[in-house]
């Protein structure tokens, strides 16, 4: 590495890329033997024997975006300090915080992009953001509170502007190989038809995404050392508790096959042994926009922790839509029956779609009935930042990662000078110092369930199982840890529910009586549920009625 490193410096200074380039070649720490690195204490640790992710709920934040704490209209580190006790005040016992135990950065590092996913530098932070003492400081405040961390990492593509690709346009440099360089065009596109071969005085290099983010080549060792040792960076300099993968399907092409390739799930496998020795409770979750067989391929084994399901995004939105559970009841049951049990993250929406308000027409019932099913979901759910509070948005991508709500003051409470982006419709009456108070409000319910989830551990680890209603409005699932039942009912229609009754085929659960107590929803005694000997029931309503766009979640205690 170290004869890479000497090589880059003297071509840097050739090509005359500017003195500050110099700095981006420094090498890392090289990654530390197996020494294990103990749980981060105050936080979950795992419940019935799944790992702490699986206890967690996750908060998406485009730190340009979420908080500007020293007034030149872009987020930042200390912005997001600011605002950790909104997030998780670290207090058990109290509820007006959101309730989130884990956090995910989108990209921190320096970059050409508002965005950040063209990396210039691996191992340093954005400037914009603040400093490297900054984060480490938003780091350490959120264990404080109980909230791990995890950044985004883009391992497929850097910038077109990073010294590395500089040097690579030389056919001469040792850095040539670091990326995908041809002398003659292929002659093919990418998955979607796109360009990816792009035309250089010096030959053709491979793009997947766009000719500024050229694809490195994982094919050369020296890449995945180099890689391997920002990873050890960040574990062991900034005590981040892991990455999500950006574009994780795309990492390695076998020719005209680009995406999720035999040679991908190979470096994978190697990848995966290589962050656990540095930290055995580091995650990761990737970036796999893919269906569910291709995503089993990656969480199944010894690859990737967790993979976001957009299917069931697109699913609980759709069903919330529609005032139809079948959507959402159908793309869990195939969720269950394919990928290992609860290795998976839901969501709704995230940075690359339109956000969910949006989709829902700006209905706020909508979009609670909608949370309701993530928030009681198995896997590890993740919250896109503001969803909470209803903040709206369509493409372009810009417009959908404009600055958090926090209040109805000038700039939406977001900075004291107007920010890179202004805030989205709605902004007035859709924010976080509006609804606070509110019990009816999307942030309280949001919280509500939240609170709930860390609080039963059958919504967090239980098994689940999708029940039959002769309502299609009804979505209705039962969850079971070791020590727990609890029946989830939500009605997605705008009209009350009565005459319907539930039907379980079979179960795990014990054959018996079993009283039935309210955790939300239920002001009324609650009818008692009887478990056939195969674990199954039919013909049960707890309630003569199911208000509109209400959820009811019961805990259900087996008679003495």
């Amino acid at each position: 590495m170290k004869k890479y490193l000497s090589m880059a410096i003297i071509l840097v200074l050739l090509l005359g890329v500017g003195a500050g380039a110099y700095f981006l070649f420094r090498e890392a720490p090289e990654p530390p033997g197996a020494k294990p690195v103990s749980p981060v204490t105050g936080m979950p640790q795992g419940t019935d024997g799944y790992p702490w992710w699986n206890d967690s709920v996750f908060y998406e934040i485009f730190v340009r975006s979420f908080y500007d704490s020293d007034g030149d209209g872009i987020g930042d580190f200390n912005g997001i300090t600011a605002k950790l006790d909104y997030l998780n005040d670290g207090k058990p016992e109290t509820t007006s915080d959101l309730g989130v135990t884990g956090i995910w950065l989108m990209p921190i590092n320096p970059s050409p992009s508002y965005h950040g996913y063209d990396v210039t530098d691996y191992l340093a932070v954005n400037p914009e953001y603040g400093t490297m003492e900054d984060f480490k400081n938003m780091v350490n405040e959120a264990h404080a509170r109980g909230i791990r961390v995890i950044i985004d990492l883009v391992l497929n593509h850097t910038s077109r502007d990073h010294p590395w690709f500089v040097a690579s346009r030389d056919p001469a440099s040792e850095y040539r190989d670091y990326y995908v360089w041809v002398d003659e065009n292929p002659g093919y596109n990418g998955p979607w038809g796109q360009k990816v071969w792009i035309a250089h005085s010096t030959g053709y290099y491979y793009a997947l995404f766009w000719d500024g983010m050229p694809d490195l080549n994982y094919t050369n060792p020296a890449v995945t050392e180099e890689m391997n040792a920002v990873v050890s960076f960040w574990l062991t300099e900034t005590g981040i508790d892991g990455f999500r993968l950006d574009a994780a399907r795309h990492l390695i092409e076998e020719g005209m096959l680009q995406e999720n390739t035999d040679s991908t799930h190979a470096w994978y496998e190697n990848f995966r042994p290589m962050y656990k020795a540095i930290n055995p409770e580091a995650v990761t979750v990737g970036e796999v926009w893919d269906d569910l067989n291709a995503i089993k391929a990656y969480v199944e084994g010894d690859e990737l922790d967790l993979a976001f399901q957009f299917g069931l995004a697109e699913a609980f939105v759709a069903s919330a839509n529609e005032g139809n559970a079948g959507t959402a009841i159908g793309e869990l049951r195939l969720t269950y029956k394919l990928l290992p049990p609860l290795q998976y993250a839901p969501f709704l929406t995230n940075h690359d779609t339109n956000r969910v308000m949006s989709q829902l027409g700006g209905d706020v019932n909508k979009a609670k009935v909608a949370a309701s099913m993530l928030l009681t979901t198995p896997g590890v759910p993740f919250l896109y930042y503001g969803e909470e509070v209803g903040l709206m948005g369509v493409k372009p991508d810009e417009d959908i990662r404009r600055p958090m709500q926090w209040s109805a003051e000038k700039n939406a409470g977001f900075s004291t000078t107007f920010p890179w982006r202004s805030p989205g419709k709605g902004w007035e009456t859709n924010n976080v110092a509006l609804e606070t108070d509110d019990p009816n409000s999307l942030l309280s319910h949001y919280r509500t369930l939240i609170h709930i989830r860390s609080q039963h551990a059958a919504l967090r680890v239980g098994e689940t199982w999708s029940l039959r209603a002769d309502n299609p409005a009804l979505y209705a699932i039962l969850r079971a840890s070791s020590e727990e039942t609890v029946l989830v009912i939500v009605n997605l229609s705008e009209a009350a529910v009565s005459g319907y009754t539930l039907t379980l085929e079979e179960s795990g659960i014990a054959p018996g009586e079993y009283r039935a107590f309210p955790i939300l929803g239920a002001v009324d005694e609650l009818a008692p549920l009887t478990f056939a000997e195969d674990g199954g029931f039919s013909g049960y309503a707890p309630l003569p009625e199911i208000p509109a766009y209400g959820t009811l979640i019961i805990q259900l205690q087996p008679q003495k």
